[in-house]
């Protein structure tokens, strides 16, 4: 990619997250993000359609940043406990960007697409994997479970709230596998 394309582009997403920290998403303008970005309106427009075309393309990139923070994701079904942990501290590597964009009426909206495309790579690694309602229900459980525990206690000793996590997640994992 073209150098100057790409300082644009970060310049962008800066601003975007500088003015996102501190406003909704509903009050940012594309006049203000040009002026902080140090570019002009139309400049922005080649780049983005609007402000949630940029706030959705950041949005996909933090979700994938958090799937690539998994090493083997396929593991959620061979080694719970390892998948559990990597979830964890990639959702620690990647929190102030998760909080900054999806803050307010935008906090569900992670997690959403995090499992959507957490589904994806699993039907890579396993074809032909189809999850029955229980399955989905459960593997939706310790996601949302996992991060929201994380949100809500990360104030807490880090390893401690980990601990519990995995130790819930085995737990739900052993009590499935029995049925």
């Amino acid at each position: 990619m073209d150098l100057r394309i790409e300082k644009t582009k970060c310049a962008i997403r800066n601003a975007f997250l500088q003015l996102r920290s501190k406003k909704p998403l509903e009050k940012i303008t594309v006049k203000e993000l040009s002026m902080l970005a140090n570019i002009n309106k139309a400049t922005f427009y080649l780049h983005y359609h609007d402000i949630y075309d940029l706030s959705e393309t950041l949005e996909r990139d933090v979700v994938q940043s958090c799937l690539d923070g998994i090493e083997r994701p396929e593991n959620i079904f061979k080694d719970n406990k390892s998948f559990i942990k990597e979830l964890t501290e990639s959702f620690v590597a990647n929190e102030q960007l998760i909080k900054i964009l999806f803050e307010g009426n935008r906090s569900s909206s992670f997690m959403d697409l995090f499992e959507e495309e957490l589904y994806k790579i699993i039907y890579i690694a396993y074809p032909d994997y189809q999850p029955s309602a229980e399955n989905k229900m459960t593997m939706t459980f310790l996601i949302y479970g996992g991060y929201y525990t994380y949100f809500k206690h990360h104030e807490q000793s880090i390893n401690a709230v980990f601990d519990v996590i995995e130790r819930f997640s085995d737990a739900i994992t052993e009590m499935h596998k029995d049925q």
